[in-house]
């Protein structure tokens, strides 16, 4: 198995010196929130994945969950292992001191998310949906609810989950069967089954904290119906202590591609008691602060999951004798040249690294946005980055986990027919990482999202304020010489984003398959030139340091390197799609669902 290593000094380049997260802290009044505190505190997150949670990786794959008579036990190591993260605090670091948090920005919680992400993502996950479970409570619960079942929740003695999907009913929220009942005493009593219910059973904590969607009798059909509950696997008092069991039940967990290690449940409810969240029938609003605080957490896995995959193919690529060099021997004295001369493991190295530094600084980014939203102030400002963050949210989250499966697959090829064998364990970054692509709404959900309910439905809108953040820093650096060949063809491909919108739209009013035509094609697009924005600002930052005559000359060189090859071999992608949308629906609608048929 690759040795995990977190990847300390560029997240330390992406938080401090690309994002100056010391100003945009103090901006916002966290003022314990040093550079001094923000580099202990990754140090500490990077030694604790590093030495805990890796080491059970491996093995938590080949072990996986057993389930026995509803009671679900995890690999050997995990429980230990979480235990030792609640007792570091871990789960505390950026939920509300009132709830017993340590108050600390979002931002941080984000990066240390992608230690633990690539280090073991199935062990990540238990931990990881409690974040989403909390911000919904903290949203949208009242101050009884936030009582009972915060505290734990943020202490990390109790989990959560979030239960959507139904054995019938994907994607398609309206069509779910769940129902919820109004006691006497104002609580709810659920009867349905929910599958795919991420660590909805395990053995890692002492209560489980379900978010629940249901349909009350009476409610009107579709999303329209919809209402959200809180409902615990044990029964809470009303100053938040363990009561009895509720009725809530896990029928089975399932035999799954990867994450083994993370039980993947089917949970029934049969007359469980729950608490309503917001109003009647506005659950699914509700529940869209659940669902995007997931999606950016998947887009953190996808980047977690290049960056792994890249550590791991570079020590093989340094290590493994294979040919010699096209340019002649570069190991002269072995009986042949590590495969890292040959430009084609270049190629996927660099495709690897060229992700994985990319993605962290969007993913930087967008934590940051998060943090405006959380605390800000100033009504214009939250406003300005809700709308980034609603445009960017399913960019990263499809984006980076499709180019993260990607540089898993990219993993397996550098170490040949040893990445295919299960001792190496790039075949299990493999499995565990398509989970990614599919989970919190697929690669196409979120296109349709992206193009047809926010930039079609905004009337481009939404594009705008992103949109002249890239077009101020092209304006601002188109005279530098040394940016010019990033400059150049960013100034080429944005406009026509615009120009694309318009064009797709205009399609659509005469055949609406013309969006779901476009619109993966039109993610990948907008991914590949928001990635390139990133890329430029941080060839701009390396550019500055060198000519300051830094002492880590190593490191910004390679940042420039890194940019180019980007610019190069990755961001000349976004031509081929922006073909396939100018072709249009007629080619793939042509056929007859007869003519699908052999």
């Amino acid at each position: 198995m690759p040795e995990y290593k977190a990847p300390l000094r560029d997240m330390q380049f992406v938080m401090q010196e690309l994002l100056d997260c010391e100003t945009h802290y103090q901006n916002l009044g966290y003022e314990d929130a040093t550079p001094d505190m923000v580099n202990a505190i990754m140090a500490e997150a990077g030694k604790f994945t590093e030495e805990v949670i890796a080491p059970i990786n491996q093995s938590g794959d080949e072990q996986g969950c057993k389930w026995e008579d509803g009671v679900v036990t995890t690999p050997d190591g995990f429980k230990e292992a979480y235990q030792q993260y609640v007792e570091g605090g871990w789960p505390t670091l950026s939920q509300p001191v009132e709830h017993g948090g340590q108050g600390l920005p979002h931002s941080i919680n984000t990066a240390i998310g992608e230690f633990l992400s690539a280090a073991n993502h199935s062990f990540a996950m238990y931990p990881g949906l409690s974040h989403g479970a909390l911000a919904t409570l903290e949203a949208h619960g009242t101050e009884e609810q936030k009582n009972m079942f915060m505290p734990k929740l943020v202490e990390g003695t109790w989990t959560g989950t979030m239960c959507l999907t139904e054995p019938h009913c994907g994607t398609d929220l309206g069509m779910l069967r769940t129902k919820a009942e109004l006691n006497d005493d104002g609580s709810y009593s659920l009867t349905g089954t929910k599958i795919f219910i991420s660590a909805g059973e395990h053995d890692l904590s002492d209560n489980i904290v379900h978010i629940v969607i249901a349909r009350i009798p009476g409610s009107p059909a579709g999303t329209k119906g919809i209402s959200l509950f809180v409902v615990p696997k044990f029964n809470v008092t009303a100053d938040g202590e363990k009561a009895e069991r509720n009725g809530v039940n896990c029928g089975s967990i399932e035999h799954k591609m990867g994450i083994h290690a993370n039980a993947t449940c089917v949970i029934n409810f049969d007359g469980a008691k729950g608490y309503l969240i917001g109003e009647v029938n506005r659950g699914l609003n509700c529940m869209f602060t659940f669902m995007n605080a997931a999606r950016l957490g998947v887009a953190n896995e996808g980047v977690a999951a290049a960056d792994a995959s890249f550590q791991g193919s570079l020590a093989y690529a340094q290590d493994r004798l294979q040919m010699r060099s096209l340019t002649g021997p570069k190991n002269p004295n072995g009986a042949a040249d590590p495969i890292i001369v040959h430009p084609d493991v270049r190629r996927m190295l660099l495709t690897q690294k060229s992700i994985a530094e990319g993605g962290r600084a969007l993913n930087g980014y967008l934590a940051q946005l998060v943090d405006i939203v959380e605390v800000e102030k100033d009504a214009a400002k939250r406003a300005e980055a809700e709308s980034k963050l609603a445009l960017l949210t399913p960019i990263a989250k499809a984006f980076l986990t499709e180019l993260g499966l990607e540089c898993t697959s990219h993993g397996v090829q550098v170490f040949g027919g040893h990445g295919f064998i299960k001792e190496w364990g790039m075949e299990q970054l493999m499995r565990d990482t398509k989970i990614s692509c599919l989970y919190e709404g697929t690669t196409g959900i979120q296109a349709l999202d992206l193009l047809a309910r926010k930039i079609l439905g905004s009337k481009g809108e939404l594009i705008k304020p992103f949109a002249a953040e890239v077009t101020q820093f092209c304006t601002e650096n188109v005279t530098d010489e040394q940016m010019s060949e990033f400059i150049k063809p960013m100034i080429t491909i944005a406009p026509n984003w615009q120009k694309m919108t318009q064009e797709v739209g205009m399609k659509a009013m005469q055949n609406p398959d013309e969006i779901g035509a476009a619109s993966v094609d039109y993610l990948m697009y907008s991914g590949y030139l928001t990635l390139a924005y990133f890329w430029a600002k941080m060839a701009k930052v390396a550019f500055t340091q060198l000519a300051e005559g830094t002492e880590d000359k190593a490191f910004y060189e390679a940042k420039i390197k890194t940019a180019r090859f980007y610019f190069a071999r990755i961001l000349p992608r976004a031509h081929g799609h922006a073909a396939c949308i100018e072709n249009g629906a007629d080619s793939m609608m042509a056929h007859d669902l007869e003519e699908f048929v052999f």
